[in-house]
């Protein structure tokens, strides 16, 4: 399969999407979107080589990354990295995001700032409940298939008003009972489970998201059969600003 550094090439990208996809390939081919080498080159100047590229980080360097940034905000000893003029101008023409995260549109929970990352490092997707909707797993291709994002995080919280209302299973006005719907079968998981239903249900909807991510997509399936992708979870303190892996 034709790549270049990472990215899956277009005549490649349809063969990776497979039938059955769930995701933005059809969306993508009806609109005239193409994908791979054909947008790659487009984030590019005209004079940049693809050799120049950088070349992505394996799984286990971006998660180690991230870790040591979240340390670092913890710590209060933040390094507010790549934020300067000059990476606005570097990011302007392409941008390589070494990770992806799926988290909780919640304004206490900024991805960046918690895991002291700055332009371009991170592909940030965030939904209430930090939901796999069809869009944000459409996102999250486009970020690992196309950008060459070898991570994706996904961030769940603690007191998410999102999994609350899962766990209340009242009825909701207008559309916000959509994406709490999505979230209530992880809360089944644990109905039965002791201690607090809503800090296991926190738990149980960051696993069941990032389950969903792995089964509803064939590109990410493919890319992680590859050893190209993993899926990991997150829960951040709202207190302490700590995450901590969910396994």
């Amino acid at each position: 399969m034709t790549r270049i550094n990472g990215f899956v090439g277009r005549r490649n990208f349809f063969k990776l999407v497979g039938v059955g996809s769930v995701g933005i390939g059809a969306t993508a081919a009806a609109s005239g979107l193409l994908w791979g080498e054909d947008l790659a080159v487009a984030q590019q100047p005209s004079n940049t080589n693809v050799e120049q590229r950088p070349k992505p980080l394996n799984p286990q360097a971006a998660l180690k990354s991230l870790k040591e940034g979240n340390a670092r905000f913890v710590d209060g000893k933040t390094l507010n990295p790549n934020q300067s003029k000059l990476r606005l101008q570097e990011t302007s023409v392409a941008q390589y995001p070494f990770a992806a995260i799926l988290g909780c549109a919640d304004s206490r929970v900024p991805a960046e700032i918690v895991f002291d990352q700055g332009l371009g490092d991170l592909f940030v997707v965030r939904v209430a409940g930090n939901v796999a909707s069809q869009t944000a797993i459409g996102s999250l291709e486009f970020a690992t298939a196309v950008l060459g994002a070898q991570l994706i995080v996904v961030l769940g919280h603690a007191r998410c008003g999102a999994v609350a209302a899962a766990v209340k299973g009242e009825p909701l006005p207008g559309r916000i009972g959509v994406f709490v719907e999505e979230i209530k079968p992880a809360v089944e998981r644990v109905r039965n489970k002791t201690g607090s239903l809503e800090e296991n249900s926190i738990i149980a909807n960051v696993q069941y998201q990032a389950q969903k991510l792995g089964e509803s997509s064939t590109i990410l399936r493919t890319l992680i059969k590859e050893n190209k992708l993993q899926i990991v979870g997150g829960r951040y303190d709202l207190s302490t600003g700590k995450v901590t892996l969910v396994t």
